[in-house]
């Protein structure tokens, strides 16, 4: 039952960091693992926004697919991902972005489960390696999108 969680500070606003994690189908462009991405719903509440997305993921011969409910809450900077279906008995996370002195803090969390042992076999370490790279592809992608750190006010 593998579970990461982080905090980092990084030298972008909790705005910017929000809109990079929300933009969910430029995954394949820069997240481990990440092949495809298509959002297949998209409903807007009052205080949030619910995407159904598929994301396939792939390491030499293996490939997945997964179905998550996204949930994005621009307001409190908050973004939660459940699974609906697919190779996992279980996969949840949540990120968390906070406006610091010189940029924000990320609070990222993963827990998930894959629903058979020999897929864990075969993906486990190689996935549990990926995830624990995201906070950093994230990151990278900022300053792909943004340029050079600025500081906030």
């Amino acid at each position: 039952m593998p579970t990461f969680e982080t905090t980092r500070r990084v030298p972008f606003t909790a705005d910017e960091m929000f809109a990079v994690v929300a933009d969910v189908e430029s995954y394949p462009e820069f997240l481990p693992l990440c092949e495809e991405l298509v959002v297949t719903a998209r409903e807007a509440g009052s205080t949030h926004t619910t995407l159904t997305a598929i994301m396939s993921v792939g390491y030499h011969a293996i490939r997945e697919r997964f179905t998550s409910r996204v949930t994005l809450r621009p307001d409190r900077h908050e973004i939660d991902v459940q699974k609906i279906d697919g190779p996992f008995a279980r996969l949840s996370n949540r990120w968390r972005f906070r406006d610091v002195a010189g940029g924000c803090e990320i609070h990222f969390h993963i827990d998930y489960a894959f629903s058979s042992r020999m897929l864990a076999m075969l993906m486990g370490a190689l996935f549990d390696k990926a995830v624990r790279k995201y906070t950093d592809a994230f990151e990278a992608r900022a300053r792909s999108i943004y340029g050079a750190a600025r500081p906030t006010s």
